[in-house]
């Protein structure tokens, strides 16, 4: 068995989505929740591509160059010959929080690396890159991303640039350039060797279309000897993978199937998106008991938010006695009166947003923990990357298996740990993505359109 690659994800929903890839492209891969332990390693000791989740996307500089290094040592030490540092598709980052250019720095001072290429762009979710800029589409059109309607409001690291290296170069020193739509159709090897030779460090990989995918994943590949390093979304394994069956190291995969439909899941929510938004008003409509949660009671006080998780979990389980699937949200929207309400509880407490939306995370995670030990429900849905990474903490859930598709970047998976919750299928979605009916598509268990 030789591993193809390995990946550190700066959330948990990202670093599920490069997992489905691997996955439903028929490679044996897994995703681990922090360095495994032995047992854990056993268990997937034959995986062929090995992941890492944290939740860097939502921590400081200082953070990144506490915690990486010893993921990215037990990472290296696996010997693939690629290591991915994955972000997010949308390049959700800023200097104080979610840095990507400390966190490639921090990989780099473990594992050397000529260069880091950077492919950002996943087409088949509708995030193209041309000419140094990115794109990303919504249920409403594909818009550049300083113009995008969510993005350029994200509450945390709202996009101002659409041109990726110039948002980079605000968070690290390292010298950038950039392989673009035109040197992909010329000679890429060429221009990427020129780059390396003239000291640059951050590459960044156009791509639009199948060919230009192609082309990255093929430039990845046949340098991996020197480019021992690379970041970027799902894009990354979207492109080796087309590159791999074209000379032919995996074969084309089988069309993936759907799980079994059941009747009730669980599912909570700490996304502000209008995305979500819509999901959770479809819900609603579908079967599934809304359940606000009050998150700015939850940063008051550490009773305040035991009586605010005893509130939702007590409306939870009453909501599955009688045959709905309970879905608890922290907001419906960026415009819901809860964002304003949580801002202001936010400034009197004097604490920061991140820590704020940490501790809302580690909430719902509580009131799912609560929920699908009483219930016995086995099947979930968390909204919200950063949600994501703190709800599968406290489930005590380790590991991560693909087990159904949907949308690109969410799958349903099969989740394992030293739990009561071990086996539980789950899905992690970004708040960005989805169909308004995701909730449903879950409870019907995932499976192809």
């Amino acid at each position: 068995m030789s591993r193809l690659i390995t990946w550190l994800g700066d959330d948990f929903t990202g670093s599920a989505a490069v997992l489905e890839v691997l996955s439903f492209a028929g490679i044996d891969a897994v995703l681990f929740s922090g360095v495994p332990s032995e047992a854990m390693r056993n268990r997937f000791s034959n995986a062929q591509a090995i992941g890492i989740a944290t939740t860097a996307r939502a921590q400081t500089p200082e953070w990144m160059r506490g915690h990486l290094p010893a993921l990215v040592q037990f990472l290296d030490q696996l010997k693939a010959p690629i290591l991915h540092y994955k972000i997010c598709s949308t390049f959700d980052s800023a200097p104080h929080v979610g840095n990507m250019g400390v966190a490639i720095e921090t990989v780099l001072s473990v594992r050397a690396s000529d260069a880091v290429p950077i492919v950002t762009a996943a087409p088949q979710m509708r995030r193209y890159q041309v000419f140094g800029n990115l794109f990303a589409g919504t249920l409403d059109g594909t818009y550049r991303l300083d113009r995008h309607p969510i993005m350029s409001r994200h509450p945390v690291t709202p996009m101002t640039e659409a041109d990726l290296m110039a948002h980079l170069a605000l968070q690290t020193k390292l010298q950038t350039d950039l392989i673009d739509l035109e040197d992909l159709k010329s000679d890429p090897n060429k221009k990427i060797s020129k780059l390396i030779m003239s000291g640059k460090k951050l590459i960044s990989i156009d791509s639009f279309d199948e060919l230009s995918e192609k082309k990255a994943g093929q430039l990845i590949w046949e340098h991996r000897n020197r480019l021992r390093v690379v970041a970027g979304s799902q894009g990354i394994e979207y492109a080796l993978v087309r590159h791999w069956i074209d000379i032919g190291i995996i074969a084309p995969a089988p069309r993936p199937m759907s799980a079994e439909p059941v009747s009730q899941i669980a599912a909570v929510s700490g996304s502000v998106s209008e995305i979500t938004a819509e999901q959770i008003q479809w819900s609603g409509q579908n079967g599934f008991a809304l359940i606000p949660f009050d998150a700015a009671s939850a940063i008051a006080s550490p009773e305040a938010c035991e009586r605010a998780i005893h509130t939702a979990t007590e409306a939870a389980l009453l909501a599955a006695q009688t045959g709905a699937s309970p879905l608890v949200f922290s907001a419906c929207g960026p415009d819901d009166p809860a964002v304003t309400k949580l801002r202001q509880k936010v400034s009197q407490t004097g604490l920061t947003l991140e820590t704020a939306n940490h501790q809302i995370g580690l909430a719902l995670g509580q009131i799912l923990d609560r929920v699908l030990t009483k219930t016995r429900l086995r099947r979930a849905v968390i909204s919200g990357g950063d949600t994501s990474g703190h709800g599968m903490t406290v489930l005590g859930l380790e590991a991560l298996r693909a087990l159904a598709p949907t949308i690109p970047g969410a799958a349903l998976c099969t989740a394992y740990g030293d739990s009561p919750h071990d086996g539980l299928q789950i899905a992690l979605k970004g708040g960005q993505m989805g169909s308004r009916d995701f909730f449903d598509w879950i409870r019907a268990g995932g499976g192809p359109r």
